[in-house]
């Protein structure tokens, strides 16, 4: 135990400190301007200078560690003197613009200037004149009032890991400059505006339209663009969002932001907002009352389950929606229409991926903490790049390169690149083949005994294949051996799943192959979740098979508990995917469909093949903040409350349950679980439901693993899997590898002149809703095909041309970027842009093992558009 005195208060700590931390464990305050959350200290702005007993100096507190018997003074006459000449240094070239700059009110310097400063300082010298630099989107920067404390430098670097600003010149000529010049060009994460302590890189965003009076007040809440759940506040002013902060107390981000969370938040504010609900009549969808849109699709739905029959009806949740807007989609569909025809869009990639590994590994296999990741010593990667899936999860990524650990990436690397020694970048379809090889050499080196007879008895049916194969695939031996010998070694290791392991064929193989390194490697499984909620889909039943709680149809005496509290029979055996609902609309089996926060014409491939579908119906309903391209073909059109407007729930890639809470007062909508409560009740249903609260009550009743998890307890970082409730133990079983005693073949070389397509995820933006986000298309406002410089030059093409991408699907206009970092023969597009969506000139076909979708014409000619 270390004892010490600061300002004569005893302080006794078992952790070697600094004073600073010391100090404020007894809530003693020394001020700083360069010690920033989670950022080692740096001792370069001189204010937290405090006295130690015995030290003829000052010394900086945050540098200083603490030591048995040391005394402190904190706020002498000589540190009191000290601390405001370095202030008087400080305002030597700091502009006096506090009426007019943008932090003003929150300014670490005002505030001290206040306590400490002098009314007139003793140096002469003329202000800094840098121009203020307007040049990029989002971001102003400000040098002139730049006190050079690098924050903002050390958090890139150090926390966010992009490396895209620096000091540049030397002493009064110093400035923070991005390395690309006027634009920052990086990652957008804004977390450099979080560390900034004064006005000299602030938002564009509210640029003198903000204050922090007035602020009315602050909402802490989940983020609404992907599957980390990143803890943020809300700053709200009547029923407008007027800035988005981090918490860094708070939430499992530890106060970092990406780019969506950051910035993405003025689409609910956006003029296309759906404002009233919408009836179709002769043609065209007019306007109507709440009472007549509920009542006119409880008719309609009434009307053709009579007809057809529960089975003619289907419905399709959402990864965006909160877990008690899916339970009440799939209560109407299952238990009130009487349907197990129920799916969303995590049947794409998601939820066959953890189905195939539970039934490898058990429930919950993947149900690790983030945070966790950055304890590892070694990462390896496959399918995606977490940076721009999941930015937060890909932070914890680099820091364990950072900490001296290893990251080994399968494909492009992407925002991984610099922490990669040897890049396992390779040929189109080439995956499971290079898995295959490190695989098999990791099981012969690590001289593992293994458990599980079924993984022992596929694992000795592999075709292993020989390097020369490996190296026509585009892998270097060297870097093959390496990322062998160096999985080996690891003691603690993760294994991250990419969509790209499943969508490009060889999805059980790769799983598989996938799993059984893991397994090997006794590691941690992730799989990347692209939507706030895929998992909350899976957890409140919105699949064919499974009931809420996760537990299967068949599974009779949960059935009956659903049946118990919902009223109503659960129907029979396992229902229609999503996939075969498409294929059933076409074929006329399928008569109705809701579709909740979900644009399935956009978002599944061939695009084509859904709108047709959708238009053979004889109604479908939709539920949504905005008139999308599967809105604008809807019978009847509900406007649902944005994410920032509704309170809810969210199950994040860990499983963690978090509180969603609203900002707004008010919405333009309803959230979609009174929706489908007022449609239910129309239709007969008994129950009513007062608030969000009453829902989750109800599903906390009927869910074994949600059992007994009070609404009001899900505060901080949240509730983790199982919650305190029972998982479905043993379900690992026997499970089928498609091609598995198959030795992988190389794809023969193309046509002339065209090249192989894949989706690209963009950073900036997520899937089709960030469209409507004026800051991010500030930031990227036109899709963009990325392809080798190469491959590129072979087809007479250069960066920055626009270019028209044709399939035998459909067709695509995107602006050509040159990326060195993409295979020869392969671009990708990204799924953002109207008209011009990845998903919309390509097929699909239905994976035979894991039911999930298989991307298919995917050969597209890549031609210069004509000039207009």
């Amino acid at each position: 135990m270390i004892k010490l005195t600061i300002d004569g208060i005893e302080v006794q700590t078992d952790r070697e400190i600094t004073i600073l931390e010391a100090a404020k464990q007894v809530g003693i305050e020394i001020p700083t301007l360069c010690t920033f959350k989670n950022l080692s200290p740096s001792g370069s702005c001189r204010m937290c200078l405090v006295e130690i007993e015995r030290l003829s100096r000052p010394q900086t507190a945050c540098t200083v560690k603490i030591t048995d018997g040391m005394v402190v003074r904190t706020n002498s006459e000589a540190i009191m003197r000290a601390r405001k000449a370095v202030l008087e240094f400080l305002l030597i070239n700091h502009p006096l613009d506090c009426p007019v700059c943008d932090k003003a009110g929150e300014c670490i310097l005002q505030d001290l200037s206040a306590k400490y400063g002098a009314a007139a300082g003793r140096f002469k010298e003329g202000k800094r004149t840098n121009p203020v630099s307007f040049e990029d989107p989002v971001i102003v920067r400000d040098m002139q009032r730049c006190i050079l404390c690098t924050r903002c430098v050390r958090t890139c670097d150090d926390l966010q890991g992009a490396f895209a600003i620096s000091v540049i010149n030397r002493g009064s000529h110093s400035l923070i400059e991005p390395f690309s010049g006027g634009r920052f060009d990086c990652e957008y994460c804004g977390n450099c505006l979080s560390a900034c302590p004064v006005g000299a890189i602030t938002s564009k965003l509210h640029r003198h339209t903000y204050r922090p009076w007035y602020i009315e007040r602050q909402v802490e809440t989940i983020c609404g663009h992907c599957g980390v759940g990143c803890t943020l506040t809300l700053q709200m002013r009547e029923n407008t969002i007027i800035r988005v902060i981090p918490d860094f107390e708070k939430g499992l981000n530890s106060g970092m932001l990406c780019v969506m969370g950051r910035f993405g938040y003025d689409y609910t504010e956006h003029e296309e907002r759906l404002r009233s609900p919408l009836i179709r009549k002769d043609g065209e969808l007019v306007p109507v009352s709440w009472e007549e849109a509920v009542e006119f699709t409880a008719w309609r739905l009434k009307e053709i389950v009579k007809k057809h029959g529960g089975g003619s009806v289907a419905g399709i949740a959402s990864g965006r929606c909160t877990n008690e807007d899916n339970y009440m989609l799939q209560k109407l569909i299952r238990y009130v229409l009487g349907s197990n025809n129920i799916d969303s869009a995590a049947r794409l990639f998601y939820r066959p991926a953890v189905s195939y590994l539970e039934r490898m590994f058990g429930q919950g296999i993947t149900a690790n903490l983030i945070p966790g990741i950055a304890n590892s010593d070694g990462v390896f990667v496959a399918g995606g790049d977490p940076t721009t899936i999941n930015p937060v999860l890909g932070i914890a990524v680099r820091s364990v390169w950072k900490k001296g650990g290893k990251v080994f990436v399968l494909g492009k690397s992407g925002g991984l690149r610099s922490n990669v020694k040897h890049e396992l970048n390779h040929t189109e379809g080439a995956g499971a083949l290079i898995l295959t090889w490190i695989l098999a050499k990791v099981y012969e080196k690590k001289n593992f005994i293994s458990e599980n007879s079924i993984i022992d008895k596929k694992l000795s049916a592999l075709k292993i294949p020989d390097m020369d194969m490996l190296v026509r695939a585009g892998v270097s031996p060297e870097a093959l051996q390496y990322t062998a010998d160096e999985l080996v070694r690891l003691k603690n290791p993760v294994v991250i799943i990419g969509p790209e392991m499943v969508l490009y064929g060889n999805g059980s193989k790769n799983l598989f192959l996938l799993g059984a390194l893991n397994y090997v490697l006794n590691g941690r499984l992730f799989v990347l979740m692209d939507e706030p909620n895929t998992q909350g889909c899976l957890d409140m039943g919105c699949s064919p098979g499974v009931l809420v709680g996760g537990r299967p149809v068949e599974l009779e005496t949960f059935g009956h508990k659903m049946e118990n509290t919902a009223g109503m029979k659960t129907p029979e055996g396992t229902g229609l995917n999503l996939f075969e609902m498409i294929n059933g609309a076409n074929s006329g089996s399928i008569k109705a469909m809701f579709v909740m926060g979900e644009n399935p014409v956009f978002n599944i491939p061939d695009k084509k093949k859904v709108e047709s579908a959708l238009q053979k119906l004889e109604f479908l309903a939709v539920s949504d903040i905005f008139l999308t391209e599967t809105a604008s073909l809807a019978d009847v059109v509900f406007p649902a409350s944005a994410w920032s407007e509704k309170d809810g729930t969210y199950t994040n890639l860990e499983r963690r349950l978090q509180r969603l809470r609203k900002g707004a007062l008010s919405s333009r909508g309803r959230a979609d679980w009174k929706i489908l409560a007022d449609i239910c009740k129309a239709l007969g249903m008994k129950e009513s439901y007062t608030d969000v609260k009453s829902v989750w009550e109800e599903i906390s009743r009927i869910s074994s693993v949600h059992a007994g998890v009070r609404y009001e307890s899900l505060t901080g970082r949240g509730g983790i899997w199982p919650y305190g409730g029972e998982p479905l133990r043993g379900i690992e079983g026997d499970f089928e590898v498609e091609g598995l005693e198959d030795m992988p073949e190389l794809p023969g070389s193309e046509q002339s002149g065209r090249v192989i397509l894949k989706e690209d995820k963009s950073l900036i933006h997520s899937s089709s809703l960030s469209r409507y986000s004026a800051a991010l298309m500030g930031v990227a406002s036109e899709p963009l095909l990325m392809i080798n410089p190469v491959t590129a030059e072979s087809l007479g093409l250069s960066d920055n041309e626009r270019v028209v991408i044709t399939s035998d699907k459909g067709m695509a206009v995107a602006v050509l970027r040159a990326d060195r970092g993409m295979p020869e023969g392969v671009a990708a597009l990204s799924n953002t842009f109207k008209d011009n969506g990845f998903r919309s000139i390509v097929g699909y076909t239905i994976d035979p093992t894991l039911k999930s979708l298989n991307i298919t014409d995917r050969v597209v000619t890549i031609e210069r558009a004509k000039e207009l």
